[in-house]
Formats: C-alpha cells, structure tokens, sequence
C-alpha cells in the first residue's frame, strides 16, 4: 500500500545540507499497524508528513496504492490526503468557534459531500467515538480526550483506508491516552492501515510492527508479537 523507495530530505541551511531523511527505504502493507519511533530531530516528523503526502521528497519515489506521488501537482497530492488518509494530530487541530460536528464535516466539505450526506456520517463518525450527546459542543467545552475523540471522528468520517496518527497520546493524561489507544487499536481491527508517530516506547510497541528512526536513517523494522 505505501512504499518509500532511496527517500531523501535535504535542506539548505547556508553552505550546508542538513539530511532530514537520509536515504530510506519502507513498505507498508494493506491493514498494517506500524510505529514510527525516534527521539525529536529524528526525522520521523519529516517521514510523516511524506507519507501523508504534507511534503515531497528532494530525492527518491514514493508510491501509494502504486500511484507515484514524486510528480503529483499539490491539487492531486491534496485528492490523494482527502480521500485515502485520515489525520490525527497531538494538539487536536480542531478549530474553536466550529461545534464538534462542523470540525469532524470539514474534510467531507473539501471532498463536496452534500449537506444531508454529511451531515450522517459526521454524526454516526461521532456515535462511534462516544461523543453522540456532545456533537453541538465547541472545544473549549470539551477535555483533552474528548477532543482528542473529536478528531478522531474527523479521521474516520471520510472512511479513508489509512490513518496517521502523530503522538495522538502526548497531550493526553493516562487514562485518556490508554482510551485513545484502544480507539486506535480499534480502527485497526477493523480493517484501517494505522501508521502511528510516537516517542514513547510503550505506545509504540502496542502496534504489531515498529520501525526505529535516528539521524534520518531506519536503524530497526521489527515485527512485535502482541498476541
């Protein structure tokens, strides 16, 4: 399904080149559950946003569903965000004057779903997160896992076959990051590929396969047996 082939991110930083992403190499499979892990400066924020097609590589093939993404204009790049990944993100990215159920219709706008249309799946995204009785509540009216749930709703609401999740835990208390986790899990069982950011070990080894990050380079691939 997603297949990173010799990826290479350089910046120029004066007379110098800073290798982002230093020549890697990654395929994911339809229904996989990864984790990405690194400490910050690894390159794993860089690595998400290739994969979610956020940035385009300075050398190397990207292929999704084996359309490669290296020559795509930015209208096709964002056809391609829009209708086959579903973010999730640290700080929630929910916009606050928008109640809970005009945040999660906001992708289903861009892809022209119809008002009544949307309308459902928004609402039946937010049942299936548990916030049914909060839907006409902005973010300022809901926690930090509530909200977390939120954008949750907004991932799936499209029913997009992948979701990148980035640190969906870190602003989170415990107990409200174990809660997201088995929402994510979840997803996962049902038949969604999960490619999840993290620093933490013990968020990144609830995923069946994690794949080490350092100084732009994939230092380990393992497959983690969770049974």
């Amino acid at each position: 399904m997603i297949k990173l082939e010799n990826i290479y991110k350089i910046y120029k930083m004066g007379d110098n080149e800073v290798f982002a992403l230093n020549g890697v190499d990654i395929e994911i499979k339809e229904k996989e559950f990864v984790s990405i892990i690194g400490p910050s400066g690894s390159g794993k924020s860089t690595l998400m946003n290739m994969i979610g097609c956020l940035d385009v590589p300075t050398k190397g093939t990207y292929s999704i569903d084996g359309t490669k993404t290296t020559d795509l204009s930015e209208n096709k790049l964002a056809d391609i965000r829009n209708k086959k990944i579903g973010f999730i993100f640290q700080n929630f990215n929910l916009l606050s004057k928008l109640t809970a159920i005009e945040n999660v219709e906001l992708p289903l706008i861009y892809m022209g779903v119809s008002n009544s249309k949307r309308y459902e799946m928004a609402k039946e995204a937010l049942e299936k997160v548990g916030l049914g009785d909060r839907m006409d509540h902005r973010p300022t009216e809901l926690s930090g896992g509530q909200q977390q749930r939120v954008a949750i709703a907004r991932a799936i609401s499209s029913e997009p076959p992948i979701i990148l999740a980035d640190e969906p835990t870190g602003n989170l208390d415990s107990k409200s990051g174990k809660e997201i986790m088995e929402m994510i899990k979840r997803l996962h069982k049902e038949g969604r590929t999960i490619i999840l950011i993290t620093h933490d070990n013990d968020v990144a080894k609830q995923a069946d396969r994690i794949i080490r990050i350092q100084d732009g380079k994939i230092t380990e691939d393992t497959i983690v047996n969770n049974a």
